[in-house]
């Protein structure tokens, strides 16, 4: 049986906030997790540490994670952070 992806809506006024909902949510998942970040315009610091535990709970349980939609500014971020290697991106 081929996994579902499980798809997530990242709010763009509470991004830490929904990443760790996302997380619990994950913990529960098997296959692959889809983020929206079509709404989110940055990434601070709250929440680059909250996809990085998103991150490494998906590796624990070793679900692909998409981000989908993620702007240019919150690439740059997770690329200087070393953090695209761990999420595939998509349009």
């Amino acid at each position: 049986m081929t996994p579902v992806a499980t798809y997530y809506k990242i709010d763009g006024e509470r991004v830490a906030q929904s990443l760790n909902e996302a997380r619990e949510q994950l913990l529960n998942e098997d296959g692959e997790a889809v983020l929206d970040f079509s709404e989110v315009l940055r990434i601070d610091t709250g929440a680059l540490r909250a996809i990085e535990d998103l991150a490494n709970a998906a590796d624990q349980k070793s679900l692909r994670v998409v981000l989908r939609k993620a702007n240019v500014g919150v690439y740059k971020v997770l690329k200087l952070s070393r953090l695209t290697a761990r999420f595939i991106f998509v349009d």
